[in-house]
């Protein structure tokens, strides 16, 4: 089924089947389709609160949540909208803080394949379409929207009046969509990466931009100006840096000390600080710093440097032993691991780890070769995923799985007794759910 999506619910579960036998399967860019469906459900894009709209290759879910733990800490009600799901598909659709409910979610999707049949909607259009339809028929005080897949020609560029635009790390990712050939493109593919999550920038709408290499500014601040968006880039517009055990956060505004986030990873400082400057880069939702300062610590996104509460999983291994799930797939995300178990663990940790046949085994397994005390390989439950003989050599024993529970029992934990399991947040979502560690 599309993006592996599952419901225990009959009615949403109906309405699935109902997808899959019309979408084409695969991943579409383009706004024309989104565009006619929503026009068909009268155009609720036009009628959403105050919307913050994320782009960028890795840790645009997370500053997703820190906008949303900022808002929350407010006393305010946000939507959200992010992809994919971990366990339950409704983890894509949150409403004035809450999960949708599954009837209102098979009633929706319901809504959206009726009217739009002819179209043939992909899964992806089907549900962003759902989700803005949602957001514009419950009352909330804001909407965090998060980019599927580029920017440029994502369905949910669909949204023309946000109040702040934001884009995150940058790196390669998703290739065959992002670096085809496009009339007008840049040839370089990190440049053309760049200006693919640029087209998310609005007219007269502040963007704000992490620090990248020169070309890739560039031709982001050309397209900003090209269309009248107001670009404010790191290091120039504003800026932040970790000192002395706290977040350190600068802009025309003022000065900010933090408290340092509560999400693993010291790249989680970087998605915090973008979340804050897009929050104090606009004035329709009124946010204090004592709410900025609270969600450093409120801010949640299971998944991701994510470790495992005692549980089905980790009764697995000894009692002393520690489990970290990672959904990470590229080589950005495996430097931000090695970074991690640098700092972190004293001693190897063992890798299980499963990938995606379109994803690069290298991205994760290089960067943290250096930690590897054995690999073992998985499959990806319910998608097509890398072999044995496709990963690359390490100097760490290498095995193969039927799934997590026969990995986790091969295992002979090395020195720092610190298991990684990662490559796929499809893998990630069903340790959680056998872990019974569920998004909520």
């Amino acid at each position: 089924m599309a993006d592996s999506a599952r419901s225990d619910h009959p009615a949403v579960q109906k309405q699935l089947d109902r997808l899959e036998l019309l979408s084409p399967g695969r991943d579409i860019l383009g706004l024309d389709r989104i565009n006619d469906i929503l026009g068909r459900l009268g155009n609720p894009q036009h009628r959403l609160p105050p919307v913050f709209h994320v782009a960028g290759t890795n840790g645009k879910g997370s500053t997703c949540a820190f906008l949303r733990a900022a808002i929350e800490a407010e006393g305010l009600t946000c939507h959200v909208y992010t992809s994919p799901h971990l366990v339950r598909f409704n983890e894509r659709i949150r409403l004035a803080g809450k999960l949708i409910e599954d009837d209102y979610l098979a009633e929706l999707l319901a809504r959206v394949l009726d009217i739009s049949a002819d179209i043939n909607p992909s899964f992806f259009e089907a549900t962003t379409a759902a989700a803005l339809l949602a957001f514009a028929e419950t009352p909330g005080d804001a909407c965090i929207l998060e980019v599927g897949l580029g920017g440029r020609l994502d369905a949910t560029n669909v949204v023309t009046r946000p109040v702040a635009t934001g884009i995150a790390a940058l790196g390669i990712d998703h290739e065959a969509f992002l670096l085809s050939p496009e009339p007008g493109a840049p040839d370089d593919p990190m440049v053309r990466i760049a200006w693919e999550k640029a087209g998310i920038a609005k007219k007269n709408t502040p963007l704000l931009t992490q620090k990248y290499a020169d070309d890739m500014l560039h031709v982001i601040a050309d397209h900003a100006a090209n269309i009248g968006a107001q670009h404010f880039p790191r290091g120039e517009e504003w800026d932040a840096a970790i000192y002395e055990g706290q977040l350190h956060y600068k802009d025309h505004n003022g000065k900010l000390n933090l408290p340092l986030p509560a999400l693993v990873g010291a790249h989680q400082a970087d998605n915090a600080a973008l979340a804050i400057a897009m929050l104090r880069h606009q004035t329709a939702v009124k946010i204090l710093d004592a709410a900025l300062k609270a969600a450093m610590g409120w801010a949640q996104w299971p998944g991701r440097m994510h470790f495992l509460i005692a549980g089905p999983v980790t009764h697995l291994l000894p009692s002393d032993a520690e489990i970290w799930v990672d959904g990470g797939h590229n080589v950005s995300a495996g430097l931000a691991l090695a970074k991690h178990f640098a700092d972190y663990a004293a001693g190897s940790i063992d890798l299980v780890i499963g990938m995606l046949s379109n994803k690069d085994p290298a991205a994760i397994i290089t960067p943290l070769h250096e930690k590897l005390a054995s690999v073992t390989v998985v499959p990806v439950p319910g998608h097509d995923s890398h072999a044995l003989g496709d990963y690359p050599k390490v100097d760490a024993p290498v095995s193969q799985a039927s799934d997590i529970t026969a990995a986790l029992r091969s295992v002979t934990l090395g020195s720092g007794k610190t298991v990684l399991i990662a490559g796929s947040l499809y893998l990630a979502g069903e340790v959680l759910k056998a872990n019974e560690q569920v998004p909520d």
